[in-house]
């Protein structure tokens, strides 16, 4: 009786034990379910709105339990938050309080970022469950601002490299969509390459240009079909969406939207709008707009009585011209608007042209004298194409290098960015190819624009022609430093890119000295206004001791 008793018990009690471990692994199952369905969410919410709408939602989120409208099943299980409230999830954001840019994950190479933290909490128990047993499942997510100007390239529209000459790129490059290799010589990548499509060696179906047998060298990753990677404007990140960000918002849209936060116009110091018969210069949002710079102050830095011939576009530009060296000077004695700007200095301008433009002729922004800027750096961006005229952003001595120790944070984000040399002449714009004979010249900036798409007609030109010239600049030398990225398709400088030399006339390319700006790999060196990538990277998963009932009071 002794045996079969003890037999009896240890029986009962194995089953017990099995029991209580099925009832705990089904528990942690459903605890698992419940901070996906959170996490799946967030995912969608990050990608599209950012991180500001996550905060001002996360009681949202804590409310996301299974529910039997997704699953009968669901019906057997309660979900409660650490305090014990039942239908909840735990969710906690931790903001990023470094003053730096952290490394993100090995996924992405040497690209660093913002990271917040959310620490996602489920309990779960199974309501039939015989000893009540409670699953808990936490997981930790980095919800990830990477500031875009720390590519060499990034594409969101197709990326190309056709005819270029040898060239050897480094620093990461990304397109969202596919990437065709098509080089007429060498082409090598010290860093990864990824693609949210797929990385094709060969010419692009469309282009009229031929396989030019070029080779391609990878020495580090290079992968198809990675996740894409977006700005936060609240829709999908198609060209035509994302053009809004060098866009002026519409009246009925509020700044503090997803794609309000995005525009460049909410995030300028500074407003220069150009009409029919007006010029008015302003303070932006940060300010409410509530100050204006008189006529006599301005006219010192701004001008919009020139014009010159762009031989691809075939049209005549009718130029808003900023004097970059004048805009330094203004802003260091101005008391019109200097002291109520939130860095003391004018960082970010946006100009907008809102002139009628009869055909034949085109808007046209240039920046020139601009060797030196502001204190701070300064961004400028524009729905119109820039022109940038002469060296930009470069002390004296460190033209015609990559050493950008000198230089300040800087950006420009146009419809199309042209490069005019130090010898540009207004006056040789209509001549021939042989009167236009470029200068060295040494730009430091990024670059955010767009390009006209290959056709059947016409290539893109590839990212070599991503910044367009019109000079020949045969034995002279296009100095870089900045990041280059395409985002949309050029909607007012559409011209066709033809070719170069005769019979288009348009121009030679430079020798391309080109580089990563590797400041930008620092927070306090990136642009003014930077845009950034919004990317979730999951940190850790782990599964606590599970709590009984009792120790969770009122569940």
């Amino acid at each position: 009786m002794l045996t079969l008793g003890g037999l009896y018990t240890y029986t009962k009690t194995s089953e017990h034990i099995n029991q209580r471990g099925n009832d705990l692994s089904v528990a942690v199952s459903a605890a698992e379910a419940a901070t996906e369905k959170v996490i799946s969410q967030i995912t969608t919410d990050f990608r599209n709105y950012g991180d500001g709408y996550l905060q001002l939602h996360l009681d949202n989120y804590r409310r996301l339990v299974p529910s039997a409208s997704e699953a009968s099943d669901w019906t057997n299980f309660d979900f409660m938050d650490l305090s014990g409230t039942g239908n909840r999830v735990e969710v906690q954001y931790t903001p990023m309080t470094q003053n730096g840019l952290s490394l993100i994950s090995n996924m992405y190479g040497p690209l660093r970022g913002f990271n917040d933290l959310v620490r996602v909490i489920s309990n779960a128990r199974m309501r039939n469950s015989m000893d009540q047993v409670v699953g808990s499942v936490y997981q930790d997510i980095n919800l990830t601002r990477i500031p875009i100007f720390q590519y060499a390239i990034f594409y969101n529209v197709l990326l190309e490299f056709t005819p270029l000459p040898p060239m050897t790129v480094t620093g990461p490059v990304h397109c969202n969509t596919n990437i065709w290799m098509n080089p007429m010589g060498s082409l090598t990548f010290n860093n990864d390459v990824t693609s949210s499509g797929t990385i094709y060696q060969g010419a692009y179906a469309v282009s009229p240009l031929p396989l030019l047998g070029g080779t391609v060298t990878y020495n580090g990753a290079h992968d198809s079909g990675v996740s894409t990677l977006s700005l936060p404007i609240g829709t999908n990140n198609s060209p035509a969406a994302v053009q809004q960000v060098i866009g002026i918002p519409p009246s009925s849209e509020d700044p503090q939207s997803s794609i309000g936060q995005q525009r460049y116009y909410n995030k300028a110091d500074l407003l220069i709008i150009v009409s029919n018969n007006n010029v008015v210069v302003e303070s932006g949002l940060a300010t409410s707009f509530a100050y204006s710079v008189s006529t006599n102050e301005f006219l010192s830095f701004i001008s919009t009585n020139f014009s010159f011939y762009n031989k691809r576009e075939a049209k005549t530009i009718l130029g808003i011209q900023i004097d970059v060296g004048k805009l330094v000077q203004w802003n260091a004695t101005n008391t019109s608007i200097r002291p109520h700007l939130p860095a003391q200095d004018v960082e970010t301008i946006y100009i907008a042209d809102q002139r009628t433009i009869a055909s034949g002729y085109e808007s046209g922004v240039r920046l020139v004298n601009g060797s030196a800027l502001p204190p701070q750096g300064l961004t400028v961006a524009t729905a119109s194409p820039v022109y940038i005229q002469g060296d930009y952003n470069v002390p004296p001595a460190a033209r015609g290098t990559t050493n950008t120790g000198g230089a300040l944070p800087a950006s420009v984000a146009a419809d199309a960015i042209t490069v005019l040399s130090t010898a540009w002449s207004d006056a040789n714009s209509s001549k021939s190819l042989s009167s236009r004979i470029a200068g060295d010249t040494t730009v430091n900036a990024a670059f955010l624009s767009g390009i006209v798409a290959t056709t059947a007609l016409s290539d893109s030109g590839g990212v070599e022609n991503f910044p367009r010239f019109l000079e020949d600049w045969t034995n002279h030398t296009l100095t870089y430093n900045g990041s280059m990225v395409c985002m949309f398709y050029s909607a007012i400088a559409t011209g066709l890119w033809l070719g170069i030399d005769e019979p288009y006339d348009i121009y030679n390319p430079p020798i391309r000295n080109w580089a990563l700006d590797q400041n930008f790999q620092y927070r306090n060196k990136l642009p003014p206004a930077t845009p950034s990538l919004t990317v979730l990277v999951r940190s850790s998963w782990r599964m606590p001791t599970a709590f009984t009932t009792n120790s969770l009071a009122g569940f």
